[in-house]
Parts: C-alpha cells; structure tokens; sequence
C-alpha cells in the first residue's frame, strides 16, 4: 500500500434530499480516510453529485426550472449533508462540471472498439434510470420494488457497449481478489449473476427519450445513458484523462457502494475501465440496507429516518457511533429511536461520558487536577487493527468499547475513592491513588486515539481533557443525558407505577 490512497463513494442523484444511505456511505469513507490518515497516509476522498437523466428532467420542469438550474440549486443539500455527518471528504464532483462533461466524451470515443449500434428491447425503470433483464422483471413480478412501479417495456436504437467481451478478465479479477468485493457473500451473488457471462449493455438512449445529458459525439441523436456519464466520475474528480496527476492516486483503494448498485460496479465500470486499458479498483465495499424495527423504509410506510434529525438532536458523534457500531458495515442493520436513544444514554452516556467524568473530577478532587505521568496503555490492539484493515468497523469498535468496559471495572474493583481516604496518613496510598488515575488517564488516551476515525469530536474532547498533564475543564458534559424516545429513570413514578411527563430539560 503506497503513500497516496483514494477513497470514493456513490454520486446520488441531485433529485432526492440526502437519506440514511447516503450517509453510511459517507460515514465509512469517512473512517477509512481518518485512520489512513492517522497512519501517515496521504487520502483523496471523492463524493459529488449525479445531475443527468429523465428523473432530473421531471423534476425541473415540475418546478418550472431548466434542468441545470434545478441541479444548481439541489446539489447543495449535498454538499452540506457530508460536512454536517462529519466527512472530510478531498474532493467534490458535479457530472454537469464542463471538464467532467468533456472527459465522458473523450471517454466514449476511446470506448469506440466495443461500441455498437442495436435495437433495445426491454425492460426499464425511470426510478433506477436503468434496464432490467426478463428474468429479473420475472423475478420481481413485473414490478420495482424500490419505486412500487410498473417496469416499462421499451422498444429503441441504442448504442451497446460490448461489456461481454471482457467476462473472462472480470471474472478473473474478482475470483482472485484483484479486485476484491466485500464481503465474501456479495462477491458470490455476483460471480452467480455472471455465470454466464457479462452482459453487453445499452449506453445511449435517443434524445427523444432522454433529453437531459451529455450528447454522443458525433451523433446528436442520441444521448449518453447516466450510468455512462455517472461511473467516469470516480476519474474525472481526479482530472482523468488530460491531467496526468489522475494516475498519483489511481487504481482507488476502496470503492463504497450500496448492495443495490453492486451489479454496475462489478459489471458495467470494470468493463469501461478494462476497454479504456485504465486499471480496476482494489476493493469494492459493499453495504447493506438500514432497517426500520425490521422493515424496509418507505415514505409510503411513513418510516423513514431523517439523518439530519438524528444529528440535531443528539449530536453528530451519537450519529456517527450508533450507523458504525450498531449498523453491522458489511450487511443489513436496523434502527428504532428506542434502540438509538439506548445506545445513546448507556453506551456513550454512562460507559464513556461518566467514565471521563469520573476520571478527571477525581484528580481534581484528590491531586489538585495534576495528573502526573499517565503510562502508556497495553491493551492488545491487534484485533481493532485487523478489524479497520478487513472493513469491519463495527468491530472495531467493539474493540474500542472493550477497553471502555475494561476500565470502569478496574475502577469499580479499586476504588480510588477509598484509597483517597487514607492519602494523609500513608505515603503508600498516595503513591498507589496517583497510580490508579494516571492508569486510567492512559487507557482514555489511547480510548481517543482508537476513536479519531469515528468519534473525531469525542476523541478532541478527551485528549483536550487529559493530555496537558492538568485536567482542563471543557465546560460541558460528554453526552448529557437524553430521554425522547425511551423513560427517563430518574423521573418521579406515578401511582399506576407509569413515569411522570418529563420536565423541560431547563427545570433539571
């Protein structure tokens, strides 16, 4: 592994406000930057914007604005959602950008070997912006179950990408790790889909049909299909083709995508990429689905969980730790308010807010908030390495929470404040309480440090807390208690044994 790496994550449609999905995918490239990072790494981190195709175009002219106007004005929601889940992202892309826009061109006549005209006939959903095999609309009973839609049969000229001459190389790739999918499972899904072999695949569509795109050179008939226009991106950010720094950090360390757009990127992308002589990406990671209380979110349903909201109420941190702890990264996960707010009060709460509080109010309280020399900690970090180094964060911090466990035991079985209690009248005890503290300064410092990658505001908290050698008060709790959605146990109980309604928090 050099010294540059590359991280990229799925460019959403600028049509939809940011959702849960997005936000994971942004989370994970967000953990793995901060730990290359605090490793020496140098990480470009890509996320952007898919501005092209019909559903963009509707909703537009819904709004009386020319498309580019509307992506104008959407892209931003974007843009703000990846600073306010925390991700340090390098680079930003919008697929209307003229360089970007120019490439996709560039990129389509070096295709020109594999590329043929053919008549398409089949099966499409506006919703994906993509087609659909017999067998896959049998599959599903002729209708989409992302967007509860009817799959449409079309009839039109398209130009094809000959993606099929290029199976046995994808094929290879993936059943030698070349480029690896994870996890294993999802890999298999798709060696499956491919068995018999990569299908050729329609890249245009006629500009009666898609009228919001970048034009085919040479032919302004038709028009370059989205998935065309959008995969390139993941080069373009970098200044692929004409800007030779491209190369600096190509072939991407890790590709982060959503289960439901696996078959384009083992597909369709390997196939440009291999038809271009461009190298493929190392890794895939592939993540599931958030659950609500064990069902799909719909906005029919009326289940979906805004992230924004999420964050506005317990903090970007709580956020962060409940979709990279609790969210397995590589499979489904599932979320109630109750679970969150769990996690949230005994977890972060109790396991970490009350174990720094207790920390440092004890060396103000017994060495005048100086804490001596904290030892370096010894916790085995083997497997909280191996754990970020296979893309299991989840965990990982697990590991992180071993150790957080770990030393409220220690303390729980010490009990420095009993030691306290005979500091004046034996050396020993004061030399053995300033040990325990110093002790457990060590363990939270390296708690902070394991959690930079996912708590980067927790872990600023602790090192500003401990690390001068003085205990440096930081005006505010870790993470103050919240009862929205679960009982507040120190509520006062009623007769029926029900809780009281909870007091304005102000009133505390």
């Amino acid at each position: 592994m050099g010294k540059n790496l590359y991280i990229t994550t799925a460019i959403p449609y600028v049509n939809g406000t940011p959702h849960v999905g997005h936000a994971v995918d942004y989370l994970l490239a967000d953990i793995w930057t901060r730990y290359q990072a605090q490793n020496g790494k140098r990480v470009r981190f890509q996320a952007g914007t898919d501005e092209h195709g019909n559903k963009i175009a509707a909703k537009a002219a819904e709004e009386g604005l020319d498309p580019k106007a509307y992506a104008d004005k959407m892209y931003i929601n974007f843009q703000n959602f990846i600073k306010k889940v925390g991700a340090s992202n390098t680079d930003f892309i919008r697929t209307t950008d003229p360089h970007h826009e120019g490439a996709v061109q560039w990129i389509w006549q070096k295709l020109l070997p594999y590329i043929y005209k053919g008549k398409y006939e089949g099966w499409y959903c506006t919703g994906h912006e993509a087609f659909f095999t017999d067998k896959e609309v049998e599959s599903l009973n002729g209708t989409c179950p992302d967007h509860q839609k009817p799959f449409e049969r079309i009839v039109e000229d398209n130009y094809y990408l000959k993606a099929s001459a290029f199976t046995d190389q994808i094929r290879d790739a993936i059943e030698k790790n070349k480029m690896r999918i994870v996890p294993e499972y999802r890999k298999n899904e798709f060696l499956e889909l491919i068995k018999d072999g990569v299908k050729d695949v329609s890249i245009s569509r006629p500009k009666k049909s898609l009228s919001w795109g970048v034009p085919v050179p040479g032919d302004p008939s038709q028009v370059i299909y989205v998935w065309v226009d959008a995969l390139p991106n993941y080069l373009t950010v970098l200044g692929f083709p004409d800007h030779p720094e491209w190369q600096d950090y190509w072939p991407a360390e890790v590709q982060v995508i959503g289960k439901d757009i696996l078959r384009f990127h083992a597909g369709i992308w390997p196939a440009m990429l291999l038809g271009m002589g461009v190298a493929l990406p190392k890794t895939l990671l592939v993540h599931g689905h958030v659950n609500v209380g064990g069902a799909k979110m719909s906005k029919s349903v009326g289940n979906v969980v805004d992230p924004n909201q999420v964050i506005d109420e317990y903090g970007v941190d709580a956020f962060r730790y409940f979709f990279s702890r609790h969210i397995p990264t590589q499979d489904d996960g599932d979320f109630t308010w109750e679970k969150f707010e769990t996690a949230y009060n005994t977890e972060l709460g109790n396991d970490l807010g009350n174990l720094v509080q207790r920390v440092s109010s004890m060396i103000t309280r017994y060495q005048s908030g100086v804490i001596g020399d904290a030892p370096q900690a010894e916790h085995d970090m083997q497997p909280y390495r191996l754990a970020m180094e296979e893309l299991k964060f989840n965990e990982a911090l697990d590991c992180v929470w071993a150790n957080v466990r770990n030393l409220n035991q220690y303390i729980d079985s010490v009990k420095p404040w009993e030691v306290a209690k005979n500091k004046d009248n034996d050396k020993d005890a004061e030399e053995h309480l300033a040990e325990i503290l110093a002790t457990a300064v060590g363990t939270l410092l390296q708690v902070a440090d394991l959690l930079v990658p996912f708590l980067p505001n927790t872990a600023k908290y602790i090192h500003d807390t401990f690390e001068s050698g003085a205990i440096k008060d930081q005006g505010r709790m870790l993470f103050p208690k919240i009862y929205k959605h679960t009982a507040d146990p120190r509520a006062p109980k009623t007769q029926g044994g029900q809780v009281a309604k909870e007091q304005p928090a102000e009133q505390k």
